[in-house]
């Protein structure tokens, strides 16, 4: 992290399920996030489809075929674990979270639709990591109640990922400003998940616009085929969409800075007294000992760097201790 900057982007590439149960896909999906150098990949597991969902769910049939198994996930988690990705999990059952307990991964996270769930809150609490809570179309009192679940099982190390999808999310809909709100409401971290639309002009724009805020944290869906018809397609990008997201959260963070009040190196030298800022010069020629007057001053900008000086008001209460010639700058006790 460069000494200019505080914040460094956060990018979490999120595959879902995008793969639509086609594993070599998965695979294609992992080998380009990584080659793209962003620092995280999320995966949605789910092992116990009639624990997520009732049989008469109209994506039920579908959603069958899209589910890896265990052996399967261990191959891709390890798979994955050699391309210098943090692992994030995002779980749809209370099974895949008991499955990944003794796996090395970064975090799990609960979706907004199991927020309010008991077994779920109950389970993962069980986990010795970073627990991630997705609060999209969440009430603060949703979101009061997982925190406050978590919290009382000893939980504090905790984000919320802010956004919802909308296939696409307009974003007159997004309200970012809601993020320091939730941020201050409850002391945690939060991170935004975009869900713009793949074809929108302004995609990458819109992806890093909470990283002008100051929050570090994006979560992004991504595919292999921008733009193909599969699930979750409308809002996830390819490498090049993601590339450019990728550069430019970089410069958003650092255009938002570190919020300090001191001033930088650069603000020094552009508030340099003489050259810059305007400099406390004798208006005409003063005698020792003369005491001040303010015809006797005027501020000017002058060739050579000044000491900072005291307010007017202060000088002209003081006595001129030299002689000075008209235009010199003053010296005064």
């Amino acid at each position: 992290m460069s000494k200019k900057q505080e914040l460094t982007p956060y990018i979490i590439a999120e595959t879902a399920y995008n793969h639509e149960g086609d594993i070599k896909d998965l695979y294609q999906m992992i080998d380009e996030i990584a080659s793209l150098r962003l620092n995280a990949i999320k995966f949605h597991l789910l092992l116990n489809l009639d624990s997520y969902m009732k049989r008469t769910h109209p994506l039920y049939q579908t959603m069958k075929q899209w589910i890896f198994t265990e052996n399967q996930w261990n191959d891709i988690l390890s798979y994955t674990a050699k391309k210098n990705l943090e692992i994030i999990a995002l779980c749809d059952d209370v099974e895949s979270i008991k499955y990944l307990m003794t796996k090395k991964i970064h975090a799990i996270e609960l979706h907004a639709t199991s927020i309010n769930d008991h077994f779920m809150l109950s389970e993962v609490a069980n986990y010795d990591g970073r627990i991630i809570l997705g609060v999209g179309g969440s009430s603060i009192s949703d979101i009061s109640y997982a925190i406050d679940f978590l919290r009382h099982k000893g939980k504090d190390d905790l984000l919320l990922m802010y956004g919802f999808q909308s296939y696409p999310t307009d974003y007159s809909d997004i309200n970012l400003a809601k993020m320091n709100a939730i941020k201050n409401l409850f002391h945690l971290p939060v991170g935004y998940a975009d869900h713009t639309g793949y074809d929108d002009p302004n995609n990458v724009a819109i992806s890093v616009s909470a990283a002008f805020s100051g929050f570090p944290i994006l979560e992004k869906h991504y595919t292999p085929y921008p733009g193909k018809e599969r699930i979750d397609y409308h809002a996830a990008v390819g490498k090049k969409h993601m590339s450019c997201i990728r550069d430019l959260m970089k410069i958003a963070l650092e255009i938002h800075g570190s919020g300090q009040v001191t001033l930088s190196e650069p603000e020094k030298v552009y508030g340099n007294v003489g050259p810059m800022k305007k400099a406390i010069v004798a208006k005409k020629d003063i005698r020792k000992g003369e005491t001040l007057s303010a015809d006797a001053l005027w501020f000017k900008r002058t060739p050579e760097e000044s000491p900072k000086h005291h307010p007017a008001e202060t000088i002209l209460t003081s006595h001129w201790v030299h002689s000075e010639s008209r235009h010199q700058k003053r010296r005064c006790d």
